[in-house]
């Protein structure tokens, strides 16, 4: 088995989830979230960040708006939407036990079989 390959799909698993929480702060911007990502090691490629908030949007969690830059092009900025925030309070919870459950079982490593 390949660790890199583990390693990725568990970074892929709470994807989703971390993008959510930016947006959750208020107002952000598709590039603001992809360095917030890249620098905590959960992404580094741009092309998964768009078509996974493309998903968000069509499932009703984020919304955005357009608005105007003084240096380019308008800006696509996100937010939750009340949907969003439900969702993302369900995903808190399970984040929780799952963070839990994982530790109970890691503090068990030198326990063994008998």
């Amino acid at each position: 088995m390949n660790i890199e390959n583990t390693q990725v799909q568990m970074r892929k698993g709470i994807l989703e989830f971390c993008i959510l929480h930016i947006i959750s702060r208020g107002e952000v911007y598709a590039s603001d979230m992809l360095v917030e990502l890249t620098s905590a090691k959960i992404m580094v490629v741009e092309g998964t960040l768009y078509p996974l908030l493309t998903r968000l949007r069509k499932a009703g969690l984020v919304d955005y708006k357009w608005v105007e830059s003084q240096s380019g092009p308008p800006r696509k900025y996100y937010t939750l939407t009340k949907d969003g925030e439900d969702f993302l309070g369900g995903l808190d919870q399970t984040w929780t036990e799952l963070v839990n459950s994982t530790k109970k079982i890691i503090a068990n490593k030198n326990t063994k079989k008998k």
